[in-house]
């Protein structure tokens, strides 16, 4: 199954992959099928083990690779990851920002179009993953990619519960909060196209786009994940299953990588 995705080409590789954060995210925006409500402590622990997969992701399959990239071409490796992890993260935090000030009283819309606007960054980091691992950069490659993606994925399976439950509550039907929900995550297949062809065509800013995409997976992972984590009273139980995912993405970045 694996030889099979490693001989597509990165298109289909790129799509297939921002399909599966979709597809999970539709998943969990399901849910409200299922149930009336969610358990938050076991969120609360999916939060917790995704945003250390996502630290992980972010670590060895963005920001080394961008470091190893940049030194090869002879530029400045820190000062250029420095500015696209810089402006990665400040292109998230002006969204949310203008959203704020946009949108004053109405706290649905304004989750609906905070995850929707983060998911185009996420889906860009896809596609720029899958497009540093056709140069060979090191410390890129399709497994890594793929790896991203997957935990992605995992953290999108909470934020489609966030949408569906609330929207439900509030008297819209389970289908129109399904549809919402798995909305949401919609434009991630997009923006992986998107970074996929800014890494295929303007290779020399292949180690910025790199740093872009991993500031804006830093952004996510501070400001939704592990705030939305750390509402659970065993916070020193969180903080252990951080550490545990992050192992895992390590382990599975570095082996199967």
């Amino acid at each position: 199954m694996i030889d099979f995705f490693y001989n597509l080409h990165p298109v289909i590789q790129t799509l297939l992959a921002s399909f599966l954060t979709f597809f999970i995210t539709a998943i969990g925006s399901a849910m409200v099928f299922l149930f009336k409500s969610i358990d938050k402590n076991k969120m609360d622990k999916l939060l917790s083990i995704s945003a250390g997969i996502m630290l992980a992701s972010t670590m060895f399959s963005l920001i080394n690779p961008a470091l190893s990239y940049s030194e090869n071409i002879h530029l400045n490796s820190w000062l250029l990851c420095g500015l696209g992890i810089f402006s990665g993260g400040l292109l998230l935090y002006l969204g949310d920002k203008f959203y704020q000030r946009t949108k004053k009283n109405d706290r649905m819309n304004m989750l609906i179009l905070s995850i929707t606007m983060h998911n185009f960054p996420e889906g860009m980091a896809i596609g720029v993953a899958f497009g540093s691992a056709i140069y060979g950069v090191p410390g890129a490659t399709v497994m890594g990619a793929l790896s991203l993606a997957l935990g992605i994925g995992i953290q999108n399976f909470p934020e489609g519960c966030a949408i569906s439950f609330p929207l439900y509550r509030k008297g819209y039907s389970k289908l129109k909060s399904f549809l919402i929900g798995a909305a949401t995550a919609a434009v991630e297949p997009i923006g992986a196209l998107l970074g996929l062809f800014l890494a295929i065509k303007f290779q020399f800013i292949l180690p910025f786009l790199l740093a872009f995409a991993a500031g804006a997976m830093l952004y996510v992972i501070v400001v939704e994940l592990i705030p939305e984590s750390m509402t659970n009273e065993k916070k020193d139980q969180m903080a252990l299953l951080l550490i545990i995912g992050f192992i895992i993405m390590m382990i599975l970045d570095i082996s199967l990588g």
